[in-house]
């Protein structure tokens, strides 16, 4: 059974009715002593069917770099203790636990969805990120390949894409990725959290090792696509003395550009992360958490656009005066390159009619 990102599975905060399990009740389940042979709970990992009847999702956020973006899985096995994404399966009646982790929902029409929406009049050729939220080469993608279809269909719209994983898989896409690069039309970000693997491997388990994701950057520069690292996400007083190191390593593995993320918990996150340091860095726990409310004045979360990902006040400052004077060092810019629409193209020549039209 593998290594789990989350040590259970908390209330869902849309719910009313909640179960507790017998050994997480004081009343041993209203008196119920657990039986002895019963085996413990099915954390494998199951992949249900979405029916997502549209795949481009747009945003407003200041806070990223793109409008529009295309999510293939919702959940992520990567299993990511810290995932700013995990509420997000709440909405959909599960728990931001271990459900986010072991109920991936798969977007088996995305490649399909993806084409009508880039073959409609009103479709604006724009830059598509993947993923706005889960990532994209998480351990499903090997089996069901839903991103390698959908950048089949941006390679034959030439329609830009700039991708962010912490999945080595990405090179496995690297052919379509070089055509579309031939357009000034594609961009990677790899995020690397850590360069302590044993680290790595309880809080991302099921997320590449970082000696992987640096040989990932190595293989798409010498693809001649444009690849850059994300330290992301920065957590104080646990990764943050990492930063100079994983600068050098992405750069001297061929990284062109670098951006930061600081941690950020929203809902559910804060106790499932907190919970994760006291199983695995207990000594750290006090540092971590008193480091984010100083940067999140006095709270381990603040929602507010232009602060949430980097913090504020003095220790947020002394982050990212180290994070540029090691970029600059190191030759990396501060962003990427600006992708291209300008070929843009709908195959066969014209807009298609009829089922795909507005």
């Amino acid at each position: 059974m593998p290594h789990r990102g989350a040590p259970a599975n908390p209330p869902n905060r849309f719910e009313r009715v909640r179960t507790v399990p017998p050994s997480a009740d004081p009343g041993h389940g209203f008196g119920i002593e657990p039986d002895p042979d019963e085996p413990p709970p099915d954390v494998r990992t199951i992949y249900l069917r979405d029916p997502s009847r549209s795949i481009v999702a747009t945003n407003s956020s200041p806070d990223v770099g793109f409008d529009a973006s295309v999510n293939p899985y919702r959940g992520c096995a990567h299993g990511c203790s810290y995932c700013y994404a995990r509420p997000n399966h709440e909405y959909l009646g599960f728990s931001a636990g271990l459900d986010f982790e072991t109920r991936i929902l798969v977007k088996e029409r995305a490649p399909e969805l993806l084409r009508a929406a880039l073959s409609r009049k009103s479709w604006k050729p724009q830059v598509v990120a993947f993923s706005g939220v889960t990532d994209p080469y998480q351990p499903a993608e090997r089996s069901f390949q839903i991103t390698r279809r959908c950048l089949e269909v941006l390679v034959a719209f030439r329609n830009p894409v700039g991708l962010i994983t912490k999945g080595a898989l990405v090179t496995r896409d690297a052919d379509l990725l070089a055509e579309l690069a031939r357009f000034d039309a594609a961009s990677v970000v790899v995020s690397v959290t850590t360069l302590d693997a044993s680290l790595q491997r309880r809080m991302e388990p099921l997320a590449a090792k970082p000696s992987r994701r640096l040989a990932a950057i190595s293989a798409l520069a010498a693809a001649g696509i444009p690849v850059g690292v994300n330290v992301a996400p920065v957590i104080p007083g646990l990764t943050d003395h990492e930063i100079p190191r994983i600068l050098e390593a992405a750069a001297d593995a061929g990284a062109s550009f670098a951006g930061i993320v600081v941690l950020r918990l929203p809902h559910g996150v804060k106790e499932i992360f907190s919970d994760w340091l006291e199983a695995h860095a207990p000594e750290r726990k006090a540092k971590v958490l008193h480091r984010l409310q100083e940067m999140r004045g006095g709270k381990l979360y603040d929602s507010r656009f232009g602060t949430r990902g980097r913090g504020e006040g003095k220790y947020a400052g002394q982050l990212r005066a180290i994070f540029d004077l090691a970029a600059r060092r190191h030759g990396l810019a501060p962003r990427g390159p600006t992708l291209s629409a300008d070929h843009f193209r709908v195959p066969g020549g014209a807009r298609q009619l009829g089922l795909f039209a507005d």
